[in-house]
């Protein structure tokens, strides 16, 4: 995982993206259809139409980074067209990314005991 800098926020383009796009395409998507600075050194993620696949671009204020990943089993949580771009913490990033329900994560064992 990237290391997120304090004030950076993670926006989620609602829908689906053609995966075959790279950092300039994705970057012109966020201008003019999330109306947001790609430069401004937050992140931007976006879905492939099977789910399966996650891009996100960040400019780090020296270069830009198109990081990308991909499921082997499961589809990454996302929110419906209808709710336009989304905001979620980095924690929440960390759980999109790990293929766990970011908007409700569950806990799945908790010890009973010490020792």
């Amino acid at each position: 995982m990237i290391p997120i800098p304090s004030g950076v926020r993670v926006w989620l383009a609602t829908g689906h993206t053609d995966m075959r796009k790279g950092f300039p395409s994705l970057a012109l998507q966020v201008q003019e259809v999330l109306k947001r600075d790609p430069l401004s050194g937050h992140l931007f993620c976006f879905r492939g139409r099977r789910g399966d696949l996650l891009k996100v671009i960040w400019h780090d204020g020296q270069g830009a980074c198109l990081f990308t990943k991909r499921l082997e089993r499961g589809r990454f949580i996302w929110p419906s067209p209808a709710d336009g771009a989304v905001t979620i913490s980095a924690a929440q990033l960390g759980y999109l990314l790990s293929g766990i329900d970011w908007r409700n994560p569950q806990e799945t064992w908790r010890p009973t005991s010490v020792g």
